[in-house]
């Protein structure tokens, strides 16, 4: 057998599994022998199981309905029919008769399946035509992963059409399978005449002549239907092995990089007029087959195809209107100069911006597309280059464009071996010229005192590109020219995708900058306050995914990420098991990230919403607030639940962990379920809102946020002090700042007695009348309040609406009374004590005790 037959008798795994599922069902053991018979073996199935539904009918009597409920397949011998229900089921099943024939009778769905499968057929027999197993192991690895796409998207594309056929030939199967099970039914009904009245063998007899003729009715489009996936499993195949010989040839060339597939350079020999046409046919071929995939493609993905369009038609007239927004921007320098640089050039920003649509939207597309896109992208990466990006990457933006287009022109050296390979050797030394010419420049610019870091990483790189430049010279000399090929476009392929991701993240950052810079926007809270915080999120986030990406690209332009994804997919896969749950650490990772960007995701959507209801609608205080935390508890939660499904818990396990956590609540956390749905209280009940200036036991303060366990406030004093919600509700609560702002100020005078009491109320209702800030209504109120110990007591209350400041005008209150009361010459008296001497009687002296003196 040669290795063409060999390649076409190659087994087909999808065929044998599908095969051997209807024969465990049935117990047969020749399922193979053709599709034929799969579908013979699915309709006996249904049949099976619909002799056991109609058991148990004959059983429980139904309500009469032509819905049949589905039944397993236990039993195979029909039933006859209770006399009793006789009636009631010959009217259900001419219904179901009827409903048959008018199936039967409708345009037979094949018809427009028949064409998307001989074009998934033509497609599969011209590539498998055009190459053969042992010519794939010779074609450039470029083109092999240009194939693999192609058969990746023919076997997606044969999968949507499975799903197709299914939906359409289902009815057909069902039908067919219930009339013949209902018809042996009233046979076994037939063939006992004794219990059943006369008239009514006659009702059996026309309605066996009924099923009868339905049955017959969808002989003819069950039989088309079986020769269609007859023709499908044998094209399925076909494309399964073509597949399995480009995986096949990729994984050859891979070995081969270590090995010496040519002689060397010294004794290469030209190529023979038949070889080069061999090649420039084998060329032409696969141009053409590129062109069809192309064409297949954008036919099969509309609308993504739409979606990519609509983002160029609408970006090329928003980037000419914010071209002249930025020419009037510029005049006020209110936008920055890597802004002004990219609306200066809005052509080359759509074209780039469309380059990077293409790579995000269509990853899968043909290498042909991909690499068609790339090429058009070269001179508007160079003209949005960043400003400050000179004195980071010096010449090397030139470099890199140069010779990744001088790489892609030797598709046109693809016909002549020996032309290719001398064509890599000269875009090798060219590549290592420029690198070191770059370097030197550097070199001579100081760049190793000027960039840092970033500077560093950058010549690290630039060192290990020539060292990789010189290994792959060596290895075209050698004779390695799988080897050298790879290495050299790997490189350049690299370096230019890390330059185009680098403009375009530059680029959208900019155009997102003169987003949030529009008036507009700056009314609301969120752009003024999180603005800069949020350009610097979406910097991180966006240079992120672009190494990212470039290391995904670079891994697969080295020939390393097929085998680090079959290696990080068996360790990300093994199961450890304890009991009935089973962990991996790939369910981990994937509940790690769902966490992540659940938390990420609910914080967000309270900022958007907090910001949005507050300013951008005319809800109350304090609904915006409720609605914001509610919502981002909503978003929290439903991506727990994501990441506990990520992490591989199916609803059992969550039942069970659901169950663990309720018991845990009841025992140890109590509390933090009672601040929890206090937290819930206090948003819906809102007797506390952010701003509100609250008094919780000795803590007064403003209230900044309401948590989901606790509610932070803000003292007077600067410090913040975090308050559990339950503390909130259980404790006394003062609100200053519920319904409104107001405030009551009391001021209490005492003068001295003498004094005229009506002069000094109306001395100070005019004072606070006349002060600042002072609120008209209620009226300021003045009384006499009482005789003290040295003066006259009267106090002065009056009403302010501007409870933020409401000290500051107590005291310009206080300061107008001690004033007029000075200029009215009354006597604010101290506080006085009377102290009373009283002198004491004399005494007469004591006489002496002390012994005389001693003479001498």
């Amino acid at each position: 057998m040669s290795t063409s037959q060999h390649w076409l008798a190659m087994p087909a795994p999808a065929e044998r599994t599908l095969c051997q599922t209807p024969a465990t069902w049935i117990g047969a053991s020749t399922c193979r022998e053709s599709p034929m018979h799969w579908l013979r073996a699915v309709v006996f199935c249904f049949a099976a199981a619909c002799c056991h539904v109609a058991h148990a009918q004959a059983t429980n009597p139904p309500v009469p309905s032509t819905t049949v409920a589905p039944a397993s397949p236990t039993a195979i011998t029909p039933e006859p029919i209770d006399a009793a229900l006789i009636v009631t089921r010959a009217d259900t099943d001419e219904r179901l008769a009827i409903s048959a024939i008018e199936l039967a009778g409708q345009p037979d769905p094949i018809i427009a399946l028949a064409s998307p499968l001989e074009a998934i057929t033509r497609s599969v027999d011209q590539r498998r035509q055009a190459l053969s197993p042992a010519q794939l192991r010779r074609v450039p690895i470029m083109r092999l992963e240009s194939l693999d796409r192609h058969w990746q998207f023919d076997s997606k594309r044969f999968a949507r059409w499975r799903d197709s056929l299914q939906i359409a030939t289902t009815p057909y199967a069902e039908d067919a399978a219930e009339l013949a099970q209902r018809r042996a039914s009233w046979q076994a009904t037939r063939q006992q005449p004794s219990a059943i009245p006369p008239l009514l063998l006659s009702r059996i007899d026309a309605l066996i002549t009924r099923l009868t003729e339905a049955e017959q009715a969808l002989a003819g489009p069950l039989a088309r239907q079986m020769e269609l996936s007859a023709r499908a499993n044998a094209m399925e195949a076909r494309l399964q092995s073509g597949h399995a010989a480009v995986t096949d040839a990729i994984g050859y060339l891979d070995h081969q990089l270590l090995q010496v597939d040519s002689p060397p350079l010294w004794q290469i020999d030209t190529d023979s007029p038949d070889q080069r046409a061999v090649a420039s046919d084998a060329l032409s071929s696969g141009l053409q087959i590129e062109l069809e995939f192309s064409r297949a493609y954008q036919g099969e993905h509309r609308h993504t195809q739409f979606l990519f369009h609509a983002i160029q038609i609408l970006l090329l007239p928003l980037l000419l209107w914010a071209r002249r927004y930025g020419r009037r921007a510029e005049i006020n320098n209110s936008i920055e100069a890597a802004t002004q640089r990219v609306l200066a050039r809005p052509w080359s920003t759509w074209l780039l911006m469309s380059t990077v649509a293409m790579l995000a939207l269509e990853p899968d597309a043909p290498l042909l597309t991909l690499q068609a896109g790339m090429l058009f992208a070269l001179i508007p990466v160079l003209r949005l280059l960043p400003p400050g990006s000179k004195r980071l990457l010096g010449d090397w933006p030139l470099v890199a464009s140069l010779l990744y287009l001088l790489a892609g022109l030797g598709f046109f050296f693809l016909s002549s071996n020996v032309a290719f390979r001398l064509y890599t050797l000269v875009l090798t030394l060219v590549a290592m010229l420029l690198t070191g010419f770059v370097q030197w420049k550097a070199y001579r610019a100081g760049h190793a005192r000027t960039t840092g870091r970033t500077g560093q990483l950058l010549r690290a790189a630039a060192w290990v590109a020539q060292g990789l430049f010189a290994l792959s010279l060596l290895a075209n000399i050698i004779g390695n020219r799988t080897l050298a090929e790879m290495l050299t476009n790997a490189i350049i392929d690299s370096a230019y995708f890390g330059l185009l991701l680098y403009v375009g993240i530059a680029v959208l950052l900019s155009l997102l900058h003169l987003l949030l810079s529009r008036p507009s926007l700056a009314r609301y809270r969120l752009t003024r306050d999180h603005a800069p915080p949020l350009l610097s999120l979406l910097a991180r986030l966006g240079v992120f995914v672009a190494i990212v990406g470039w290391m995904i690209y670079t891994m697969d332009s080295f020939r390393i990420l097929r085998p680090t994804y079959a290696i990080l997919g068996k360790v990300l896969s093994h199961e450890f098991s304890f009991g009935e749950f089973s962990l991996s650490l790939g369910h981990v990772l994937a509940f790690v990230a769902a966490i992540t960007i659940a938390f990420w995701a609910a914080r967000v959507t309270r900022l958007l919403l907090q910001d949005i209801l507050q300013h951008g609608t005319s809800v109350s205080r304090g609904i915006g607030n409720s609605i914001a935390s509610l919502a981002s508890y909503a978003v929290l939660m439903l991506g727990v639940v994501i990441a506990l499904s990520a992490a591989g818990f199916k609803g059992s396990q969550l039942a069970l962990l659901f169950g663990a956590l309720g018991v845990g609540i009841g025992f140890g956390l109590q509390n933090v379920v009672n601040n929890f749905v206090s937290g819930l209280i206090l948003m819906f009940e809102r007797p506390i809102q952010p701003g509100d200036v609250v008094e919780v036991g000795p803590i007064n303060g403003r209230v900044r946020d309401i948590g989901m366990r606790s509610t932070r406030i803000k003292t007077f004093e600067g410090a913040d002090v975090v308050v559990p919600n339950g503390t909130l509700l259980s404790e006394p609560l003062v609100n200053w700042t519920l319904l409104d702002r107001n405030r009551r100020m009391e001021v209490n005078v005492g003068v001295a007695y003498g004094s005229d009491p009506k002069q000094v109320l109306e001395l100070l209702s005019r004072c606070a009348e006349q002060t600042p800030g002072v609120a008209t209504e209620p009226a300021v109120v003045a009384l006499f309040v009482g005789f003290g110990a040295s003066s006259l007591d009267f106090s002065v209350r009056a009403w302010t609406r501007d409870y933020d400041h409401w000290l500051s005008i107590r005291s310009a209150l206080v300061t107008s009374i001690h004033t007029a009361l000075q200029e009215a010459d009354i006597e604010i008296p101290y506080p006085q004590q009377d102290v009373h001497v009283r002198s004491l009687p004399t005494t007469p002296p004591v006489p002496s005790i002390d012994p005389p003196p001693a003479t001498a």
